[in-house]
């Protein structure tokens, strides 16, 4: 975590349906003043938390904030066990992101870093609502699919042994599921050794007894994809995967051939982790995008 600049936290209030919740969010830098965008970082899952991605802090100068924050049912965030399946959708979380750049009066110009399932929040974001602020969108080891998400996926499971095959196959709360998705994600999500901590609390907030797999088991992405309607991104993107990716250059290939304004990164030695991984290159990246 980047500890040469200030760092504030604390929830926001979000109104949704007439009930307000709480998101909870960190800042890197100050918001008043600066000479440069807002990074916003949107998390995966749906339903980890910001904390693995806290490496991302990297990017928070003292003119460029960066933004990070627990969706709605994760982490610090209020959480809602009791909610029917039909409470977590794209357009919730969307709003609550709406909310969130309202709240700090930065809906004008700010841009977007969105990881995994956070790629699908912003194309969505993008494409549904077309912020008049967004300048640049950031789709790191994210999809253009859930087919073609699957497909990778099976294949690459295809040469781990039978435990981990079934136990990936289990349902979320099935405590076969966890032992099997570490051995799995040691090689395809984060190959890292061992895990660093801020990844670990992510995955235990989930898959642990402790933990809270509520919107990881909601169908928020269920049959998803945005093919047919990536003309509609306007901004410059980045997309951003690796050769040992969960997310395979077939899954994000149709983003970069579909955005009228992509540029594609594919760093070496990486899997769906690479701001742990390839740390000081994948920033660099990252950087050199947001500034042209």
């Amino acid at each position: 975590m980047n500890t040469s600049v200030p760092l504030s936290d604390g929830h926001i209030p979000f109104t949704y349906q007439g009930e307000t919740f709480q998101t909870y969010c960190k800042v890197f830098g100050h918001l008043q003043g600066r000479s440069s965008n807002p990074l916003v970082v949107l998390h995966g899952g749906p339903g980890l938390t910001h904390d693995y991605l806290l490496s991302l802090s990297d990017l928070a100068t003292s003119s460029v904030p960066v933004i990070l924050y627990d969706q709605l049912g994760n982490g610090k965030s209020t959480h809602l066990t009791n909610k029917p399946e039909g409470f977590w959708t794209i357009d919730l979380f969307i709003d609550e992101l709406v909310n969130l750049l309202r709240h700090f009066g930065i809906e004008d110009s700010f841009d977007i870093l969105g990881h995994s399932w956070g790629g699908i929040l912003g194309l969505e974001f993008e494409v549904r609502r077309q912020p008049v602020g967004l300048k640049h969108l950031v789709l790191t080891n994210a999809l253009a699919s859930v087919a073609l998400y699957r497909e990778a996926q099976s294949r690459l499971l295809a040469t781990f042994p039978e435990w981990v095959r079934e136990g990936m196959a289990a349902g979320i709360n099935d405590p076969r599921k966890y032992p099997a998705l570490k051995e799995f994600y040691a090689k395809h999500v984060c190959n890292v050794s061992p895990w660093p901590e801020e990844v670990t609390d992510s995955f235990d907030r989930v898959f642990t007894e402790e933990g809270d797999a509520t919107v990881m088991s909601a169908p928020v992405v269920r049959g998803w994809s945005i093919i047919d309607r990536l003309h509609l991104v306007r901004v410059p993107s980045l997309v951003i995967n690796g050769p040992d990716d969960v997310s395979q250059d077939s899954t994000v290939a149709p983003l970069f051939w579909g955005i009228n304004r992509a540029k594609w990164v594919r760093q070496e030695g990486t899997s769906h982790m690479p701001f742990w991984e390839k740390r000081e290159d994948y920033m660099d990246a990252v950087r050199g995008f947001l500034s042209l």
